[in-house]
Protein backbone atom coordinates (compact mmCIF):
# COMPACT_ATOMS: atom_id res chain seq x y z
CA UNK A 1 0.00 0.00 0.00
CA UNK A 2 1.15 3.23 -0.76
CA UNK A 3 3.50 4.56 2.25
CA UNK A 4 2.38 8.15 1.76
CA UNK A 5 -1.18 7.52 2.68
CA UNK A 6 -1.65 8.10 6.83
CA UNK A 7 -5.11 7.87 7.44
CA UNK A 8 -7.79 4.89 8.05
CA UNK A 9 -9.43 6.07 5.31
CA UNK A 10 -9.13 8.23 2.08
CA UNK A 11 -11.52 10.25 -0.35
CA UNK A 12 -11.21 8.14 -3.30
CA UNK A 13 -12.43 8.25 -7.64
CA UNK A 14 -11.67 7.09 -10.24
CA UNK A 15 -11.07 9.79 -13.34
CA UNK A 16 -9.72 10.51 -16.71
CA UNK A 17 -7.55 13.16 -17.37
CA UNK A 18 -6.55 15.61 -20.62
CA UNK A 19 -3.52 15.65 -21.59
CA UNK A 20 -1.38 18.91 -21.14
CA UNK A 21 -1.43 20.63 -24.03
CA UNK A 22 -5.24 19.86 -24.38
CA UNK A 23 -5.71 21.03 -20.52
CA UNK A 24 -3.26 24.49 -21.19
CA UNK A 25 -5.77 25.46 -24.24
CA UNK A 26 -8.42 25.63 -21.64
CA UNK A 27 -6.15 27.29 -19.54
CA UNK A 28 -4.99 29.95 -21.70
CA UNK A 29 -9.13 30.43 -22.27
CA UNK A 30 -9.34 31.11 -18.57
CA UNK A 31 -6.23 33.61 -18.07
CA UNK A 32 -9.18 36.95 -17.92
CA UNK A 33 -11.22 34.62 -15.98
CA UNK A 34 -8.09 33.98 -12.84
CA UNK A 35 -7.10 37.71 -13.05
CA UNK A 36 -10.54 39.22 -12.54
CA UNK A 37 -11.75 36.69 -10.16
CA UNK A 38 -8.56 35.57 -7.99
CA UNK A 39 -10.72 34.80 -4.71
CA UNK A 40 -12.15 31.49 -6.49
CA UNK A 41 -10.95 28.24 -5.39
CA UNK A 42 -9.08 27.68 -8.78
CA UNK A 43 -7.91 24.14 -9.14
CA UNK A 44 -4.40 23.64 -10.39
CA UNK A 45 -4.36 22.51 -13.53
CA UNK A 46 -2.61 19.32 -13.18
CA UNK A 47 -5.25 18.41 -11.12
CA UNK A 48 -7.88 18.77 -13.79
CA UNK A 49 -9.74 14.99 -14.23
CA UNK A 50 -13.47 14.00 -15.07
CA UNK A 51 -14.56 12.00 -12.61
CA UNK A 52 -16.24 8.40 -13.93
CA UNK A 53 -16.93 7.38 -10.29
CA UNK A 54 -16.81 9.13 -7.12
CA UNK A 55 -16.45 6.38 -4.10
CA UNK A 56 -16.38 8.99 -1.07
CA UNK A 57 -14.42 8.45 2.03
CA UNK A 58 -13.37 4.72 1.71
CA UNK A 59 -11.34 2.06 4.47
CA UNK A 60 -7.52 2.29 3.03
CA UNK A 61 -7.73 -1.77 2.54
CA UNK A 62 -10.08 -0.74 0.05
CA UNK A 63 -8.35 0.37 -2.52
CA UNK A 64 -6.16 -3.23 -2.91
CA UNK A 65 -9.58 -4.33 -4.07
CA UNK A 66 -9.81 -2.05 -6.55
CA UNK A 67 -6.84 -2.53 -8.54
CA UNK A 68 -7.57 -5.81 -10.39
CA UNK A 69 -10.69 -5.52 -11.54
CA UNK A 70 -9.96 -1.98 -12.68
CA UNK A 71 -6.55 -3.17 -14.24
CA UNK A 72 -8.39 -5.83 -15.91
CA UNK A 73 -11.20 -3.57 -17.17
CA UNK A 74 -8.49 -1.15 -18.61
CA UNK A 75 -6.54 -3.89 -20.57
CA UNK A 76 -10.12 -4.75 -22.23
CA UNK A 77 -11.01 -1.51 -23.87
CA UNK A 78 -9.38 1.40 -26.38
CA UNK A 79 -8.65 4.52 -25.82
CA UNK A 80 -11.78 6.87 -25.56
CA UNK A 81 -11.44 10.11 -27.90
CA UNK A 82 -12.91 13.44 -26.61
CA UNK A 83 -12.42 17.38 -26.14
CA UNK A 84 -12.95 19.96 -23.65
CA UNK A 85 -15.84 22.48 -24.80
CA UNK A 86 -17.68 25.05 -23.14
CA UNK A 87 -19.00 25.62 -19.57
CA UNK A 88 -21.13 25.62 -17.34
CA UNK A 89 -22.50 25.47 -13.51
CA UNK A 90 -23.71 23.56 -10.44
CA UNK A 91 -25.60 26.23 -8.02
CA UNK A 92 -24.11 28.90 -9.38
CA UNK A 93 -21.05 28.19 -7.03
CA UNK A 94 -18.92 25.36 -9.02
CA UNK A 95 -17.28 26.01 -11.99
CA UNK A 96 -16.61 23.63 -15.11
CA UNK A 97 -15.94 22.74 -18.29
CA UNK A 98 -17.72 20.32 -21.04
CA UNK A 99 -17.16 17.59 -22.42
CA UNK A 100 -17.43 16.53 -26.08
CA UNK A 101 -16.28 13.56 -28.45
CA UNK A 102 -17.29 9.99 -28.26
CA UNK A 103 -19.66 10.42 -25.09
CA UNK A 104 -20.97 7.29 -25.99
CA UNK A 105 -18.08 5.24 -24.99
CA UNK A 106 -17.51 7.79 -22.42
CA UNK A 107 -20.78 7.13 -20.57
CA UNK A 108 -20.06 3.34 -21.53
CA UNK A 109 -16.91 2.95 -19.81
CA UNK A 110 -18.40 4.90 -16.76
CA UNK A 111 -20.83 2.18 -16.55
CA UNK A 112 -18.39 -0.31 -16.18
CA UNK A 113 -16.23 1.27 -13.77
CA UNK A 114 -19.46 1.73 -11.64
CA UNK A 115 -20.18 -1.65 -12.04
CA UNK A 116 -16.90 -2.96 -11.12
CA UNK A 117 -16.76 -0.69 -8.09
CA UNK A 118 -20.45 -2.47 -6.96
CA UNK A 119 -19.04 -6.11 -7.85
CA UNK A 120 -15.66 -5.21 -5.26
CA UNK A 121 -18.61 -4.71 -2.96
CA UNK A 122 -17.93 -1.14 -2.56
CA UNK A 123 -21.01 1.22 -1.84
CA UNK A 124 -21.45 4.91 -3.13
CA UNK A 125 -23.83 7.15 -4.16
CA UNK A 126 -24.72 5.90 -7.80
CA UNK A 127 -26.13 9.36 -8.67
CA UNK A 128 -27.19 10.27 -12.61
CA UNK A 129 -23.28 11.23 -14.09
CA UNK A 130 -23.19 14.16 -16.27
CA UNK A 131 -19.57 14.20 -17.34
CA UNK A 132 -17.53 17.68 -16.82
CA UNK A 133 -14.06 18.94 -15.62
CA UNK A 134 -14.47 21.34 -12.68
CA UNK A 135 -12.94 24.11 -12.79
CA UNK A 136 -13.57 26.16 -9.24
CA UNK A 137 -15.33 26.30 -6.39
CA UNK A 138 -17.04 29.82 -4.78
CA UNK A 139 -15.02 30.37 -1.71
CA UNK A 140 -17.70 30.31 1.27
CA UNK A 141 -19.26 33.63 2.02
CA UNK A 142 -17.63 35.44 -1.14
CA UNK A 143 -19.14 36.24 -4.53
CA UNK A 144 -19.13 33.73 -7.48
CA UNK A 145 -17.81 34.27 -10.65
CA UNK A 146 -19.11 30.82 -12.09
CA UNK A 147 -21.92 32.11 -14.20
CA UNK A 148 -20.15 34.94 -15.72
CA UNK A 149 -17.18 32.65 -16.65
CA UNK A 150 -19.58 30.07 -17.41
CA UNK A 151 -20.92 32.26 -20.22
CA UNK A 152 -17.64 33.19 -21.58
CA UNK A 153 -16.30 29.58 -22.31
CA UNK A 154 -19.50 29.20 -24.25
CA UNK A 155 -17.76 29.47 -27.77
CA UNK A 156 -14.81 27.29 -26.50
CA UNK A 157 -14.02 24.15 -28.13
CA UNK A 158 -10.94 22.69 -27.62
CA UNK A 159 -9.21 20.08 -30.03
CA UNK A 160 -9.53 16.31 -29.94
CA UNK A 161 -7.23 14.23 -27.75
CA UNK A 162 -7.45 10.24 -26.58
CA UNK A 163 -8.05 9.78 -22.94
CA UNK A 164 -5.77 7.14 -23.08
CA UNK A 165 -5.28 5.42 -19.18
CA UNK A 166 -7.95 4.76 -15.92
CA UNK A 167 -6.82 6.45 -12.72
CA UNK A 168 -7.16 5.98 -9.24
CA UNK A 169 -7.13 8.80 -7.35
CA UNK A 170 -7.12 10.10 -4.01
CA UNK A 171 -7.99 13.66 -2.34
CA UNK A 172 -7.24 15.62 0.50
CA UNK A 173 -10.86 16.28 2.28
CA UNK A 174 -10.79 20.16 0.75
CA UNK A 175 -11.80 21.40 4.14
CA UNK A 176 -10.75 25.51 4.74
CA UNK A 177 -9.36 27.45 2.20
CA UNK A 178 -6.82 25.49 0.83
CA UNK A 179 -7.68 24.30 -2.38
CA UNK A 180 -8.13 20.24 -2.67
CA UNK A 181 -5.25 18.15 -3.76
CA UNK A 182 -5.24 15.24 -5.58
CA UNK A 183 -3.09 12.38 -6.03
CA UNK A 184 -2.74 9.06 -8.51
CA UNK A 185 -2.81 5.73 -6.60
CA UNK A 186 -2.46 3.74 -9.57
CA UNK A 187 -3.31 3.92 -13.53
CA UNK A 188 -3.66 1.35 -16.04
CA UNK A 189 -3.38 2.17 -19.47
CA UNK A 190 -6.43 1.39 -22.14
CA UNK A 191 -5.66 -1.81 -23.90
CA UNK A 192 -2.16 -1.55 -22.26
CA UNK A 193 -1.94 -5.20 -20.80
CA UNK A 194 0.15 -4.95 -17.60
CA UNK A 195 0.33 -1.46 -17.87
CA UNK A 196 -0.37 -0.64 -14.00
CA UNK A 197 1.68 2.88 -12.88
CA UNK A 198 1.83 2.98 -9.37
CA UNK A 199 2.15 6.47 -7.53
CA UNK A 200 5.32 6.51 -5.41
Amino acid sequence: MNEHIQSATVRVFIALAPPDDAKEELARELRPAYAAHPRMRWNRIEDWHITLAFLGELPVATLALLRPPLADLAAARGPVELALRGGGHFDERVLWSGIDGDLEGLHGLAAEVRAVVKECGVAFEDRPWRPHLTLARARRGAPSCAVETAAGLAGFVGRRWRAERLHLVVSNVGRGPEPIRYRDIAAWSFSGGSHDHTAN
